[in-house]
């Protein structure tokens, strides 16, 4: 039976279209899931959209149609974009599909009769965008900590989960489990402003609005956005309260990563595992708060005017190079600029000089040389160990990058091959050996070595950019390596026949014609 891995990102909420930056994280997810699949993994990889509350109940007001027409709409866009960016997700959830809103009222509901949530009275300061009750100490100059909009005093019958009955055993739980929130700089800052200083029990209905998943057992009283989203996670498995899940559920329940952006960490770290605990299920192995991609130095919001939209983007410079930036540029922790001239930039050095120039000498060369027929005849020179240990080290480097989820690192890897690749071009020097009459098989032993690497390169290449792997591999006339086949140095067909009118596959971009 091979491993399972289940990945899921954070809903996308159904208020507008998702720019670069949300879109980012279904990418980054995308990498990661399909570099799973490469090592072996059976993987369920989940996305969706958070369809409910009261910002979606006014956008639909004032565009002057029903909510759930609303959220057609949006979570129509947000699924485009998704497959647009090459999203090999195996469930696209939504939180008005049926088999989740049931599921949901079931939870709720099992909850309250097992006294985890009770019925009493909101008063607090409340931020409409956020969908938040704060109290005036959690206030940032006043103003929401989370979105920095006005707040307003609000107050309504509720129902609240008991978070302090929790309490110690999410503190114990985050002390015994050092992976479960990553990166470490975001477990302490939850644990210091959020956990240590005691946890408030928690909103989960309102009565303010009605769009949203009715508490069954209470007319008047919509199930509030943390227990109704915070559950797609298990729903989209089949989940059952009264223990008639899928065998999805069986098969891929507890998640192995929950990847999520920094700002939303608390609800996944803090009222999820509180959710679980109290419905007697195991937690996620590991929540990943991973940063934000600003533009420029700002964060993107439709206000300031600053947004960049993954589908204009990929107009102008295409899908791949899109996922290549977003992917390389986004370090670890700290967050990650995107600006139309450090794309052009990258698409330039990267894209274009070292991988797609390496791709289109080799193929030249082999044509020029051999008429594109590609042979191994053994005449090996002393600097090709070194060269054939730097391409099979491509391999163990990246899954140690990914493994951690250092994603950037681990393209960087892949690209330290190609650029491997083009030293070797350097220090054989094909065009010198071609005039020499003696040294044909040696050429065609040192073209041979650079196809095996191109080769290994571009099938590690897949997860990240998947066009440009079945490209490069096309035009070579070779098949995607399997994963344990990439330890071995040699496996590309001697006597194989390349294509003879390769495809350039970036070409190199000036900043004054880019129209976006």
């Amino acid at each position: 039976m091979s491993k399972k891995y289940y990945l899921t990102t954070a809903i996308a909420y159904t208020s507008g279209k998702p720019h670069i930056g949300n879109t980012y994280e279904a990418i980054l997810a995308d990498s990661i899931v399909r570099y799973k699949r490469l090592e072996g993994y059976d993987v369920r990889f989940q996305t969706g959209t958070d369809e409910h509350g009261q910002k979606v109940e006014i956008k639909a007001e004032e565009a002057g149609i029903t909510p759930k027409e609303f959220v057609d709409k949006v979570a129509g866009e947000i699924k485009d974009i998704w497959d647009l960016v090459g999203t090999s997700y195996d469930r696209f959830i939504r939180t008005t599909d049926p088999d989740h809103e049931k599921q949901v009222q079931k939870i709720f509901k099992k909850l309250y009769e097992q006294g985890d949530i009770y019925k009493g009275e909101y008063e607090g300061l409340y931020c409409t965008p956020c969908e938040s009750f704060f109290t005036e100490a959690q206030l940032v100059d006043g103003k929401c900590p989370d979105c920095g909009r006005e707040v307003k005093p609000a107050k309504e019958e509720a129902y609240f989960l008991k978070l302090s009955k929790y309490e110690d055993r999410l503190i114990e739980h985050i002390n015994s489990h050092p992976e479960f929130i990553q990166p470490e700089s975001r477990k302490n800052e939850m644990m210091k402003n959020f956990i240590l200083p005691g946890l408030q029990d928690l909103c989960v209905s309102r009565t303010s609005f009605t769009w949203g998943i009715p508490v069954d057992f209470d007319e008047g009283h919509v199930v509030y956005v943390w227990i109704d989203a915070l559950s797609n996670y298990i729903t989209g498995l089949g989940y059952d309260v009264d223990g008639d899940s899928d065998e999805l559920y069986k098969d891929f329940w507890p998640a192995d990563l929950h990847l999520i952006g920094k700002d939303i960490l608390r609800f996944h770290t803090i009222y999820w595992p509180i959710m679980l605990m109290a419905l007697d299920i195991p937690l996620p192995k590991q929540i990943f708060g991973h940063p934000w991609l600003l533009q420029g130095d700002d964060k993107m919001s439709k206000s300031k005017g600053n947004v960049l939209y993954a589908d204009d983007l990929i107009k102008v410079f295409g899908v791949d190079a899109i996922r290549f930036f977003v992917l390389h540029e986004m370090p670890f922790e700290s967050d990650g600029t995107i600006t139309v001239e450090l794309i052009v930039e990258r698409i330039n050095s990267e894209l274009a000089n070292t991988l797609g120039n390496l791709v289109n000498r080799t193929i030249s060369m082999s044509n020029k040389y051999f008429d594109g027929i590609v042979e191994d005849m053994g005449v090996e020179d002393e600097m090709d160990a070194e060269y054939k240990e730097t391409i099979l080290n491509a391999q163990k480097k990246a899954s140690e990058c990914m493994e951690s989820l250092h994603v950037a690192d681990a393209i960087t890897e892949v690209f330290n091959l190609f650029k491997r690749c083009n030293k070797y071009i350097d220090e054989t020097m094909p065009w010198a050996l071609a005039k020499e009459e003696d040294k044909q098989d040696r050429l065609k032993t040192v073209l041979y070595n650079l196809f095996e690497g191109i080769t290994i390169g571009a099938s590690l290449l897949e997860p990240f950019m998947p066009e440009t792997s079945k490209k490069i591999l096309e035009q070579i006339n070779a098949q995607p390596r399997a994963f344990d086949d990439m330890e071995e140095f040699g496996k590309y067909p001697s006597g194989n026949k390349i294509t003879d009118s390769p495809e350039i596959l970036f070409q190199r971009l000036k900043l004054e014609d880019i129209e976006l």
